[in-house]
């Protein structure tokens, strides 16, 4: 078995949370897309940091799945853009999201942790 490097398990965590990250973000207001990748960069410390190219296409695949809604705004002297908010099943989502994630920090805390208690 080869281990796993830093760089690689970092991708997985983040593709991981991503949309667990994305739906809690939006949660209580509409946000646009570079407003929530840079939220989540900012609230993480710059540990987080999210790729255009991989960024959008995860909006448009919730979007499509149902989970969030985006509507277009256009501001004057502002270019346009797309604000999500989230769904019904989008919330329902996010719930047992959290649980989830829940989880398994606390097991994996459980497992780290166990021969120092």
């Amino acid at each position: 078995m080869t281990p796993i490097g830093t760089q690689e398990l970092d991708r997985e965590l983040k593709k991981g949370s991503a949309e667990l990250l994305i739906l809690s973000l939006i949660e209580h207001r509409a946000r646009h897309g570079y407003e929530i990748s840079k939220l989540i960069e900012e609230r993480s410390g710059g540990v987080l940091k999210f790729n255009v190219a991989s960024f959008y296409p995860l909006l448009y695949r919730l979007e499509e799945r149902g989970m969030i809604a985006g509507r277009w705004v256009e501001k004057a002297g502002q270019r346009r853009r797309r604000y999500y908010k989230l769904t019904a099943a989008g919330k329902e989502m996010l719930k047992t999201q959290r649980s989830t994630w829940r989880d398994f920090v606390h097991a994996i805390q459980v497992i780290t942790e166990a021969e120092n208690a």
